[in-house]
């Protein structure tokens, strides 16, 4: 268990306390936000629920399998990362009070970031991450500021904390997994390293019919949500920055209506474009 903080070249940060115990083939977790709006995340497996207190709000879900922050490698795409990233070794350091070995991985194009990554020596365990520019600088930092391993956790104590959900108002999210190609999209070619994950429709209070189309290089994740273009909400094109994450929008002409845009990732600009510039839709 330790506490992770997530800062920015902006000055933004936000932590959280987290609990995180193996028993067998089962994982179990928890995440209590200590900043921003108050939550708490329990994870059994893949399935999540989420606490609200102010509101008395718990959501359940499901989660996608890698990719998360201590795990950071995409496992199923991790040939990506040897083709797009050159991995040096820089040495050895201290994080939280642990040995760690560093390792940086330098893009190989300007579609995605550079990191450098903390590991502790004797189980891996990635401690700590930089996300770096096509300069050096530093435009995000994830580690452990305290960290305790090997601590007598009970996975099945923690596990029961998901189902106390008196006096809550326990919700799903209104989304459901498809394809691509059933949704009506599809790409006219790839973007180096960049591969699809997973697509879901989402069913919001404004729109009915949001897609959320994921695709990773094995360290960097992108979404694409699309939607049906609509002038009252959807009026600025461009792009918006937040420490490493990187937004754009963009109207998509179509003879059957416009669609709307949004690309998230904390990759450069670069591969939001070169994505979106690569989508098409199908009949």
């Amino acid at each position: 268990m330790g506490t992770f903080v997530v800062t920015s070249a902006t000055g933004a940060m936000s932590s959280a306390r987290i609990w995180h115990v193996c028993e067998g083939s089962t994982q179990v977790e928890r995440v209590e936000a200590l900043s921003g709006v108050p939550r708490t995340i329990l994870r059994r497996n893949q399935s999540v629920m989420t606490f609200y207190p102010q509101t008395r709000v718990a959501i359940t879900d499901q989660r996608e399998s890698g990719g998360g922050f201590p795990n950071l490698l995409v496992s199923s795409r991790s040939a990506s990362v040897v083709d797009h990233y050159a991995a040096k070794e820089l040495g050895q350091s201290r994080v939280a009070g642990f040995d760690a070995d560093v390792v940086m991985f330098k893009p190989r194009d300007d579609l995605r970031y550079g990191y450098r990554i903390w590991s502790e020596r004797n189980t891996g365990l990635v401690l700590k991450t930089q996300t770096l520019d096509g300069n050096g600088r530093v435009l995000e930092q994830s580690a452990f500021s305290e960290l305790q391993l090997n601590t007598p956790l009970q996975a099945t104590k923690l596990s029961r904390m998901m189902d106390r959900t008196e006096g809550y108002a326990v919700q799903k999210p209104a989304r459901v997994a498809t394809t691509p190609a059933a949704e009506g999209w599809a790409m006219s070619g790839e973007v180096p390293g960049y591969h699809s994950l997973s697509c879901y429709r989402h069913a919001t209070e404004k729109n009915a019919a949001m897609v959320q189309w994921l695709f990773s290089d094995g360290l960097a994740t992108v979404s694409l949500f699309l939607e049906p273009f609509d002038p009252r909400r959807h009026a600025s094109e461009g792009v918006a920055a937040m420490g490493a994450t990187h937004t754009l929008t963009k109207r998509l002409p179509d003879a059957n209506g416009a669609w709307w845009v949004t690309a998230v990732g904390e990759v450069p600009p670069a591969a939001l474009k070169a994505l979106v510039s690569r989508l098409e839709r199908k009949p």
